[in-house]
């Protein structure tokens, strides 16, 4: 006897995507269940089938199957609605059609009625790296489906959810990137704080990494860029593939710099730049979030896509997420000439607005979801102490929270 179910992962986290090579959700089977058929996501190991001597043996025998989903372009009849992306999922904010993946599944033994159906144990969800804590799946009320005419509804067998919490310090044993600050008005420009995410001893780096120690853990940024080792491009992290990265300070694959550009009578600018640093990685719809005090009077970005998460409903904003545009800046390249993105962001002024104190700068940054190391603030970009205000204009210098994602099985 077997049953069919739909398997959906929600993502509802607004500003962390799951990115390439994708999602591998994982469970184990609460008694001696198989998979005969999948549609739509394959599991990664058949298994032991040896007891099934049936043309055709099942899809897995394995008590504890990992899934992967399917790849663009496959035929139409290994597709289900949602499946199919290689297992990349957008974050809510980006873009809510893709911000879920589906896959189909017929499972054998598992029983005749809800009261001997047993709901499997143990679940994970690994992204790139690992990052997601899933607690145990709970009973809900019966999906509902309508007909095409919309006459008809029928109902679930039974259905349960599983939620996975994202965890930065199970995702990443170090910080992955930090952030600079610079102004108009002052010739200081505040780095990163030193050893934000790593220090720059490539035995230190190469055990943060989880790599043998090694002399070639960083690159002289001093390098030319046609002098650079041959690297294999990714997409995603990977383990047992340490990053590449320039020897810095900071140590960090990423670097957001905040640069405040020019001043105007009522309205002030600021141009933002990601720079990559790493030379193994590529960030595919990558995402920028910002706190800061101002966003109520944010007027507009050039170049980059946005949108404000009013975390407070309609009392107050201070929070907004940017991503690249599609076909344009999407894509972060990895480290050298083109990696990386910028933008300007225009700020009217507000009844708060002033430059003293660090006012004009992030509370918080993240970029994919990740957060960010601020400068400490005694080390930011001050005022001139002569200067009762700010000029009216200057020329420039060069310048995520706990996700979601909610697995529903469907009988």
């Amino acid at each position: 006897m077997w049953s069919q179910a739909i398997v959906t992962i929600f993502n509802w986290q607004q500003y962390r995507h799951i990115s390439s090579p994708g999602w591998i959700l994982g469970w184990e089977w609460a008694k001696k269940e198989v998979i005969w058929n999948m549609v739509g996501a394959q599991a990664t190991s058949q298994g032991d089938c040896s007891a099934y001597h049936s043309d055709p043996i099942p899809h897995c025998c394995a008590p504890n199957p990992s899934v992967v989903d399917l790849l663009p372009g496959v035929p139409y009849n290994q597709q289900v609605s949602n499946c199919c992306r290689g297992g990349v999922i957008s974050s809510y904010a980006q873009d809510p059609e893709t911000a879920l993946s589906a896959f189909q599944i017929t499972v054998g033994n598992a029983g005749t009625s809800n009261t001997t159906v047993a709901l499997p144990v143990n679940f994970t969800l690994n992204t790139p790296g690992p990052g997601y804590s899933c607690g145990p799946a709970t009973k809900v009320p019966p999906s509902q489906f309508h007909s095409t005419d919309n006459r008809r509804v029928t109902q679930a067998f039974m259905t349960w959810n599983i939620t996975c919490t994202y965890l930065q310090n199970l995702a990443q044993r170090a910080p992955t990137c930090c952030v600079s600050f610079s102004t108009f008005y002052s010739p200081t420009i505040t780095p990163c704080a030193e050893c934000s995410c790593a220090c720059a001893s490539n035995s230190t780096l190469a055990a943060l990494r989880g790599a043998a120690e090694s002399t070639n853990s960083c690159i002289d940024p001093n390098t030319r860029y046609d002098e650079l080792p041959a690297i294999t491009t990714r997409g995603g992290s990977s383990a047992s593939h340490p990053d590449l990265l320039y020897c810095t300070r900071d140590m960090c694959p990423v670097k957001i710099h905040w640069h405040i550009k020019t001043n105007y009578k009522e309205y002030w600018r600021v141009k933002v730049t990601i720079t990559n640093r790493d030379f193994s990685r590529n960030f595919t719809q990558w995402t920028l979030t910002l706190q800061h005090p101002n966003f109520d009077n944010f007027t507009d970005a050039f170049s980059f896509n946005h949108r404000g998460l009013n975390p407070y409903g309609t009392f107050s904003n201070d929070t907004a997420v940017f991503w690249g545009v599609k076909y344009f800046n999407d894509i972060l390249m990895q480290a050298g000439p083109s990696g990386n993105v910028q933008s300007e962001l225009l700020f009217a002024k507000g009844k708060d607005f002033k430059f003293s104190h660090g006012w004009a700068f992030p509370h918080r940054v993240y970029f994919n979801g990740d957060d960010c190391v601020l400068p400490e603030p005694q080390n930011y970009p001050a005022l001139p102490s002569n200067s009762p205000r700010v000029p009216s204009s200057f020329l420039s210098l060069v310048f995520i929270v706990i996700g979601l994602s909610l697995i529903e099985f469907v009988f």
